[in-house]
């Protein structure tokens, strides 16, 4: 049996990861679970695939959680502790599926383990990706990606011949606004951008779709994970979100990862890595899609494509304030305090004022993660409506 950790087992990610887990109870071992403070979800999960231990980032939602677990035999946590505890539980597989910057120093901790991880949430990878793929080597853990469009990259890169690949071609849907004008984009609601045309999931991503933030910070996490110069990953606009991404090599061939938007195929790719596993997917039905289209993206109605590339290439500290701007502008957003067009306002002007040295260890790039939330935080204030 493989035995598993999922960090983040409340959210989309953790809830697919776990309905793959409960079809084939007798592969997999539930060593821990974690989640923020949704205490019923998580006590449900760790009592359907009885996991040894499941904890609460938020220590104040603990007793809730022992109360929920009494006579499990369950052990319970709390608290940013015993979220580390989980994360280093020795555990083969790791599910590192934290949003936010909130998810680095417990991806750090199952990376030390050595076993294998997998990044579901890009702000490891963005904010500290020299200091996460140094510790990788170091402890020997395997990082596999679980967004769709890198575990498409993954699947068609060959690491051991990069020499052979002569473009990575990142696929995006464009979200809800692909075709809207700027002027159109300034009335978005919360409703219209959390809504996304082709994938189901969580407020905070949905938004970053809404604006191309996702896909931009996704560039940068691709130049992380495949050794390729930056100015050889493309982005395309493809509304079906049927090809997940592509790898262009050499000799003209290009590699096309084709799957259902849904995240349980390349979830099951990473759990059963290197073999594969059955999903509850239908087959595709390329029939009944009919047509795939692209285009190319549009960095001026979408600035967040630019800001991302203008970080990645500039390097050091720069991915990690473009995050934490963002996070705390998306923030802002979806409490209804700022427009949709300011999100990427507020990261430009935070880029624009703060240049630190780039980081060297995980608390460094946390430190620069709080400074750049206190500016981009104060420049929410001069938007705030």
């Amino acid at each position: 049996m493989k035995s598993v950790t999922i960090l983040g087992a409340t959210g989309s990610v953790g809830t697919s990861t776990l309905d793959l887990i409960e079809r084939e109870p007798d592969r997999f071992r539930v060593v821990a679970l974690t989640a923020n403070c949704d205490v019923a979800k998580l006590a449900a999960a760790a009592i359907r695939t009885k996991a040894e231990f499941a904890v609460v980032a938020d220590e104040g939602c603990l007793p809730e959680l022992r109360e929920a677990l009494d006579g499990t035999g369950i052990r319970a946590g709390g608290g940013a502790e015993a979220i580390a505890e989980a994360a280093s539980s020795g555990a083969d597989w790791t599910m590192g599926a934290i949003v936010g910057c909130a998810g680095l120093k417990p991806v750090m901790a199952a990376i030390e383990q050595g076993g294998t991880v997998v990044i579901a949430n890009k702000e490891p990878l963005v904010s500290a990706g020299d200091v996460i793929l140094a510790a990788a080597t170091r402890t020997g853990a395997t990082l596999l990606p679980a967004d769709s469009e890198h575990n498409a990259i993954f699947q068609c890169f060959d690491a051991t011949r990069p020499e052979r690949v002569r473009r990575i071609i990142l696929t995006c849907s464009g979200g809800p606004f692909r075709d809207w004008t700027t002027e159109q984009m300034r009335g978005v609601t919360l409703e219209q951008a959390v809504k996304h045309p082709n994938w189901s999931m969580g407020a905070k991503i949905s938004v970053d779709s809404a604006t191309c933030m996702n896909k931009g910070l996704e560039l940068i996490e691709a130049a992380r994970l495949f050794p390729i110069a930056h100015d050889r990953i493309e982005i395309v606009i493809h509304p079906q979100s049927v090809i997940h991404s592509l790898v262009d090599h050499v000799d003209g061939s290009v590699l096309a990862q084709l799957g259902p938007p849904d995240m349980r195929t390349p979830i099951a790719h990473t759990l059963a890595w290197p073999d594969r596993m059955a999903t509850p997917m239908a087959p595709l039905d390329l029939v009944a899609i009919g047509r795939l289209d692209f285009e190319a993206p549009d960095p001026v109605r979408f600035p967040a494509l630019r800001l991302a590339r203008e970080a990645l290439d500039a390097g050091g500290a720069r991915p990690a304030i473009l995050n934490a701007a963002n996070e705390v502008a998306v923030e802002a957003f979806l409490q209804r305090r700022i427009g949709f067009l300011e999100i990427a306002a507020i990261v430009e002007h935070t880029l624009s004022c703060y240049d630190p040295a780039a980081p060297d260890s995980v608390d460094a790039v946390l430190a620069i993660d709080a400074r750049a939330r206190i500016l981009a935080g104060q420049r929410v204030k001069d938007y705030a409506v």
